[in-house]
């Protein structure tokens, strides 16, 4: 195989160039780029194809984009194949379309704005497909009760509910002890020492707990659902249980939803537990207030029942959220690994939103009822 070359004989106001070897894609190498430094855009009018070797389509292509004309069919008498092949190149690089022009900034901009006005559209017509689909399953499983795959309840209850209390507990104790450290310090400028009962337990069972135990749930329940569900999809697993006539949603969703909506509540109980008790450690340490006294000014402050119950109603609200959100995501993954990827993220995102979201709505009903 002997490499491709050439010259350019420039003589009488006519360009020649003489071919040399094989000009195939094996043994073009960098000719393309001196060939085109050597003609300087001039013009080609004539081809000395007696020392050619073999050429191919892309060795047609090099000579098409460094020559600034069309070479007639004449100049391929020696190799008429060779001047085919040209031709059906040189043709195609003529009308292939070029580079569309980029439009300005501000086009981009808007163009940006409205993908992402269309992006949530889209999101919110298919969640509420999905919470359509979801409503006639939990209709079908409380119909057909006696068919709930009971095992599958209870293994999704340990999983996103008992496995997570060792981080729910830590989590809240120390979130406890800030608010302890917090209210005690400000609390103690102005000689109101006593009320940091009230703060620690008041802001534990009403917000903290509920809202530490469901941001958790949401950064390791829902990312779970959507990457599980989203590896069955990927798999074809949930398409092959749709042809086996198992309904995906009672199989998959309503365990999982079922599952957050029961261990919730008990985890956010004990959240409050152990947030309680981290601000208990808190006040004996530096407010020198014991535990008897903690308990009983706790006992003894007003509405402390409404509290506990604004916490602990939220509590199956925000599960039913979570689940429902990681279930969607991992039932809209697409068979490829990024986009699994791109829906547990939305899926952690979301949940968390939602939760900020529905505790700030919480907060304006509760003080419009003045509980």
């Amino acid at each position: 195989m002997a490499a491709a070359d050439f010259q350019i004989e420039d003589g009488d106001g006519r360009v020649t160039l003489r071919l040399i070897g094989d000009w195939t894609a094996t043994s073009l190498g960098r000719i393309s780029r001196r060939l085109d430094d050597s003609l300087h855009e001039r013009c080609v009018d004539a081809v000395d194809l007696g020392e050619l070797g073999r050429f191919d389509t892309a060795g047609a292509l090099a000579i098409v984009q460094a020559s600034n004309c069309i070479l007639p069919e004449a100049a391929w008498q020696q190799r008429p194949e060779a001047g085919r092949t040209y031709a059906l190149v040189e043709r195609l690089e003529r009308e292939s379309a070029g580079p569309l022009p980029r439009p300005p900034g501000w086009v981009r901009g808007f163009a940006k704005v409205g993908r992402g006005v269309h992006d949530i559209a889209g999101e919110a017509t298919l969640s509420m497909a999905f919470l359509g689909r979801l409503i006639t399953a939990t209709g079908s499983t409380l119909k057909h009760w006696d068919k709930v795959r009971w095992a599958a309840w209870f293994s999704q209850g340990e999983r996103a509910g008992l496995d997570a209390i060792p981080i729910v507990a830590v989590t809240s104790f120390f979130i406890g002890a800030v608010i302890a450290f917090i209210g005690a310090d400000l609390l103690r400028t102005v000689g109101f020492d006593v009320f940091a009962v009230e703060l620690i337990t008041i802001s534990v069972l009403r917000e903290f707990a509920v809202v530490i135990a469901a941001v958790l749930l949401a950064g390791r329940s829902s990312s779970s659902f959507a990457a599980e569900i989203g590896s069955m999809r990927m798999n074809q697993e949930v398409d092959a249980m749709q042809v086996m006539g198992v309904n995906p949603f009672q199989a998959l969703v309503i365990p999982r939803l079922a599952a957050l909506i029961v261990m919730l509540p008990l985890l956010t109980f004990i959240a409050m537990l152990t947030g309680i008790f981290g601000g208990l450690l808190v006040t004996w340490s530096e407010l020198g207030l014991g535990p008897s006294f903690f308990v009983q000014r706790m006992s003894t402050t007003a509405d402390m029942g409404n509290h506990l119950f604004v916490g602990l109603v939220k509590a199956p609200v925000f599960a039913l959220v979570i689940a429902a959100i990681g279930c969607r995501q991992g039932m809209a993954v697409a068979g490829d690994v990024e986009s699994l990827g791109r829906r547990v993220t939305a899926a952690v995102v979301q949940a968390i939103f939602a939760i900020i979201f529905l505790d700030a709505v919480f907060a304006l009903l509760f003080m419009e009822l003045n509980i």
